[in-house]
């Protein structure tokens, strides 16, 4: 008890000491009635909000296994050839978001002020750039456990290029696989800091990971029946969206699901065109995805489109030699449904190294 009261105190000082700086996204996981008879029909459902103070033009790639990729463009970089064809966002036409891969492997990049990725023991090892970091992760994992293994073994240096005028990329990740199996990872002064657990539903940004449930148990004390806090801040959409998320219907019907993710993730985004005088850092959401890992559906819509539109990455072909495909979400304002058939093959993205 102690201890969870010392770092709620250290989280309120450090979102005191951050708040002008702070930028927003949300990730919430939606779980199904785990009662059903056989797990594999459990609905798992990563809803993600991308929240910042300048547009940051998104699209929608599927790339095929078999493909051969490199982490950066110095010499001594991260190689890979691709195990698993995935869906990604690409911000910029140079950099992956977030994604999910053929095995139903989820991995979403939030902003989170202050991360340092590198020190002393790791400056030395194989880069790979922030832009492609995720794809590399997706491209070579199955399950949350690979994942872990590959960070805990640190065998690479991660860099960045900057953005929207000179903004770092300061980012940690939130990991989960068709089991449900979760991490979220963060680095601090270049060391690896993950937390692990069955279905862990939240994450957003600021304070670290350890101190925003410390806020959050907080809340939980209270009881968010008759009040939650209500502002875009990150403890307080966290907040929101663990409460909401803890206490919405079970289902494992898709349709319904989604209706249901849908709902907590509009409570926890940043209104369109919402800004605060006195705080720049208070973000509109641009857009919100859906990735439904048991049917392999990654779904996409941005704030100001009509509906949401989805890839069923089981109609796509995934197979070493198959084309790279593309959506391009700007010509996406009245695109409702499935919308697989207008993926278009396009080159490769020209990642932001």
């Amino acid at each position: 008890m102690k201890y969870r009261i010392m770092l709620l105190c250290a989280a309120l000082v450090a979102l005191s000491a951050s708040v002008t700086e702070a930028d927003a996204c949300s990730r919430i996981l939606y779980v199904g009635d785990t009662t059903a008879a056989s797990p594999d029909s459990v609905l798992r459902i990563v809803g993600r909000s991308l929240d910042w103070k300048t547009p940051i033009p998104t699209n929608v790639y599927v790339y095929p296994a078999g493909m051969s990729k490199v982490g950066n463009v110095t010499p001594n970089s991260v190689k890979w050839t691709s195990k698993y064809g995935a869906v990604y966002a690409v911000s910029y036409d140079g950099g992956i978001t977030e994604g999910m891969n053929e095995k139903g492997l989820v991995i979403n990049s939030l902003f989170c002020k202050g991360a340092v990725y590198n020190n002393e023991s790791s400056k030395d090892m194989p880069a790979i750039s922030l832009a492609v970091f995720v794809g590399w992760l997706l491209d070579m994992n199955a399950t949350t456990d690979e994942v872990v293994r590959v960070l805990r073994e640190r065998d690479f240096s991660i860099g960045g290029a900057t953005f929207d005028g000179g903004t770092v990329s300061a980012l940690h990740w939130g990991i989960t696989d068709a089991t449900g199996k979760s991490a979220i990872v963060e680095f601090e002064d270049g060391d690896i800091k993950i937390y692990e657990g069955q279905d862990i539903p939240v994450l957003t940004n600021l304070p670290n990971y350890p101190a925003i449930t410390a806020i959050n148990d907080y809340w939980e004390a209270i009881g968010g029946v008759h009040m939650l806090p209500g502002t875009v801040t990150s403890p307080d959409r966290f907040v929101r969206g663990s409460f909401f998320d803890k206490n919405v219907e079970r289902t494992n019907d898709f349709r319904e699901g989604l209706a249901i993710t849908r709902s907590i993730m509009a409570n926890v985004s940043v209104p369109f065109h919402y800004t605060v005088e006195t705080s720049p850092e208070v973000s509109s959401t641009q857009w919100r995805s859906y990735s439904d890992i048991r049917d392999k559906i990654y779904g996409f819509e941005m704030v100001d489109n009509l509906g949401l539109f989805y890839v069923d990455l089981k109609k796509v072909d995934l197979r070493p030699g198959a084309p790279v495909l593309r959506i391009d979400v700007s010509k996406t304002y009245d695109v409702v449904g499935d919308a697989t058939r207008l993926l278009k093959k396009h080159a490769p993205f020209t990642p932001m190294y």
